[in-house]
């Protein structure tokens, strides 16, 4: 019943793009090119495109819609979906079955480059604001032998959501260690709800994902099995990984973020919003302004939306910050 329910709310949202009544305009124009109003003079509607229903992403994407809704006195009616993540998210935004999408920056950056998921052809988006980093979270049964990544060779691994930017890390970090991704490993591509039963019943060794902090999932797989399963140490990994973009950083998850008993050390990566390049100016900036003057009520939504900063919201490249975007954080 679930997939039924979101399949069917993906299809009215695209439904409700594709159709109009008494000539409201229910799907952003394209930028006309004039001076940004930052205003948005009709009813339109925007599909924002998130990720698995456990993660960051799709409890701060239906926040960010229900706050653009609000934020608009209704003008602008925003609504979100569950997906399964960035390169898929950036495929839909492009098709136009999205008009805001959210992303890792290094699979955005693969989108404007025309590498990676994208290779050979370069994707026309761009950015409405840095966001929170995300942390890749390598997670390892304790009894399965597992205490650093090189160890996966020959074990089940869950790397995500197919076209996610779980799966592009994923694929990155095995790689680091000297493993090939489609051979060293039984590779289970699954989303994060799947990926955590399958951690709790021990049909899964190993999992990544990449997600802000706290990811709801990974707090229900180390509060149902505490003591079962522990975080893998990538700092061997990081080096190998900045040769292949400059956007993957040092990091730690504090201990309490799960409970555990020690911090952990692992690779960040920003997350960014974004949009069409040719998506109309004023409503990019009415968008980008919802996420600044609502980061409170995103706060509320997961504490990840607090390291959401306006001082590095046009942290963005190699992706183009959109100029509604760009009039919004100028005033």
């Amino acid at each position: 019943m679930r997939r039924v329910a979101i399949v069917f709310a993906i299809t009215a949202v695209s439904a409700g793009l594709l159709t109009g009544c008494g000539g409201r305009r229910d799907a952003p124009q394209h930028d006309a090119g004039g001076a940004v109003t930052c205003e948005v003079k009709q009813e339109t509607r925007v599909g924002i495109a998130t990720g698995n229903a456990t993660g960051v992403y799709f409890a701060l994407g239906n926040s960010y819609a229900d706050q653009v809704s609000q934020a608009t006195n209704g003008k602008v009616k925003a609504t979100a979906a569950e997906t399964g993540a960035s390169v898929q998210n950036i495929q839909q935004l492009v098709a136009g079955t999205y008009q805001v999408a959210f992303s890792l920056a290094d699979t955005a950056s693969d989108a404007v480059l025309g590498v990676g998921s994208f290779d050979g052809k370069k994707q026309p988006v761009q950015a409405l604001s840095r966001l929170y980093p995300n942390y890749t979270q390598v997670v390892a049964r304790t009894g399965s032998g597992i205490n650093s990544v090189a160890d996966l060779r020959g074990k089940r691994v869950s790397t995500g959501s197919p076209k996610s930017g779980t799966e592009v890390i994923a694929q990155r970090v095995l790689q680091a260690a000297g493993l090939n991704p489609e051979s060293d490993i039984s590779a289970q591509r699954l989303d994060l709800t799947k990926t955590v039963d399958g951690m709790k019943d021990g049909s899964i060794d190993a999992m990544f994902f990449s997600g802000g902090l706290p990811t709801p999932g990974l707090t229900d797989l180390f509060t149902s099995a505490k003591g079962k399963v522990r975080f893998l140490d990538l700092t061997d990994q990081l080096p190998a990984m900045r040769k292949l973009s400059p956007v993957y950083e040092a990091g730690t998850i504090p201990a309490a973020t799960y409970g555990l008993p020690a911090d952990a050390k692992t690779i960040v990566v920003p997350n960014v919003l974004l949009v069409r390049d040719d998506l109309d100016a004023d409503l990019a900036c009415v968008l980008t302004k919802a996420l600044f003057d609502r980061k409170p009520q995103l706060e509320q939504a997961n504490s990840a939306a607090k390291d959401i900063s306006r001082d590095d919201a046009r942290k963005t490249e190699p992706v183009p910050l959109h100029r509604g975007a760009d009039h919004a954080l100028t005033k």
